[in-house]
């Protein structure tokens, strides 16, 4: 409950700021066109609103730098950053990168220049910021790496979910869903698809659900039709929807024209999910459910859920991980100690861990781990309770902003 009542008090405060705020130096300005139909009496407590909301004279610089627009679940993660550390007092950079790695360095680049106090980076390709982290270095910057760890030394701390439980969790679902314990003689039809191979993350996601279920394959309960099951085979660049549905109905066309079963496609997130789920929608020649797995809770996938097209979803509570990165960042910025009892004040479930993930070779750096869940047509309501979403009368759900 602690935790519901965290994020709602977060979707609170942003929209407060929101109010009050025209954005970050990157972000689009705040639509004014019906401000001169406002009272006096509005106008004035928008005013004070907006005076309450800017950033102290002096006040610390916090750069964000996030990997492109075109993912649903990234201009959340902005927007809540950027909101919960404007709503703190802090002046704010917010960048988005395009996908393209050259255009993040130098957007880092272009923060370090205006002085910032602290950086958080969500990488595009977590080998491509070597130039900038290296300045940043150099500028005694800390860096805080975003959900997507940066392979560089300059990283101070890491802030994710457990990446490989996705992957876990997915699998775990298609474990159960089917009975495979006891599943008998029975075999089952299963597809991967991966995500990007320049995400750091995207191998531990592939590598929980394949670790889960990979038993079931050597003893031949579950069979992959494709061959497909290493990583680079079924990865997906840049988690594209449209490479994904290619790819998708290449395979179909090839292995399944014939009315072979398929049963389960197992894929690492939500947009490469709703490729596949096009794909089996438009070219799949069977006519049974196919279970699909994603990850992130985004909106056309939650319809797909409800509407019985996509069977679950891995949902991340990005509103907590930036209360996480905003409380790491304020302890970072005042010298406190870090260690594990920094998540007892979060009021979040996280671990602390200084084992599993490293900037290099025998460096490892140490993470907030925030735990993730499991979304189907039966527990939708969770999302809604968390304050993020609102169903509708025709029970789609929709991200509140």
């Amino acid at each position: 409950m602690k935790k519901k009542l965290l994020a709602m008090a977060l979707v609170a405060a942003m929209t407060v700021s929101m109010a009050a705020c025209g954005g970050s130096s990157s972000a689009p300005a705040a639509d004014n066109s019906g401000s001169e139909a406002a009272t006096e009496e509005a106008a004035t407590e928008e005013a004070a609103t907006e005076e309450a909301a800017a950033p102290a004279e002096g006040a610390m610089k916090i750069g964000i730098s996030m990997p492109t627009q075109s993912l649903e679940r990234w201009n959340r993660d902005g927007q809540y950053l950027d909101e919960q550390f404007k709503a703190a007092g802090y002046e704010t950079i917010l960048t988005y990168s395009d996908n393209q790695s050259d255009r993040q360095v130098n957007d880092i680049q272009n923060m370090i220049a205006e002085g910032v106090n602290l950086l958080i980076v969500a990488a595009i390709d977590g080998e491509a910021l070597n130039t900038a982290m290296n300045e940043a270095a150099e500028q005694n910057i800390p860096v805080i790496s975003y959900d997507r760890l940066i392979l560089n030394d300059a990283v101070s701390y890491y802030v994710s979910f457990d990446n490989y439980t996705v992957g876990k969790l997915q699998g775990e679902f298609v474990r159960d869903t089917l009975d495979l314990d006891n599943a008998g003689d029975k075999v089952y039809n299963i597809e991967f698809t991966a995500g990007d191979p320049a995400d750091n993350n995207a191998g531990y996601f592939f590598n929980g659900a394949f670790d889960t279920l990979s038993p079931y394959i050597e003893s031949g309960v579950l069979n992959v039709v494709s061959g497909q099951t290493d990583f680079d085979s079924v990865a997906t660049d840049q988690w594209s929807t449209d490479t994904a549905l290619e790819r998708a109905q290449n395979i179909l066309g090839s292995y399944y024209a014939d009315g072979t079963q398929l049963d389960v496609w197992l894929c690492s997130n939500d947009s490469t999910a709703l490729g596949v789920a096009q794909a089996i929608t438009s070219d799949y020649a069977g006519s049974n459910s196919v279970i699909i797995t994603g990850q992130d809770g985004d909106e056309a996938n939650l319809k797909n859920i409800v509407d019985g097209i996509q069977t679950m979803t891995v949902y991340k509570n990005v509103a907590n991980e930036a209360i996480v990165t905003m409380g790491l960042a304020e302890a970072m910025l005042k010298g406190e100690t870090i260690d594990a009892s920094l998540c007892d004040t979060f009021g979040i479930e996280c671990a602390y861990d200084t084992e599993s993930y490293q900037t290099s070779e025998g460096n490892k750096c140490p993470s907030f781990l925030l735990v993730p869940s499991v979304i189907t047509k039966d527990n939708l309501q969770e999302l809604v309770d968390t304050g993020l979403y609102t169903m509708g009368e025709d029970g789609y759900l929709a991200a509140t902003k």
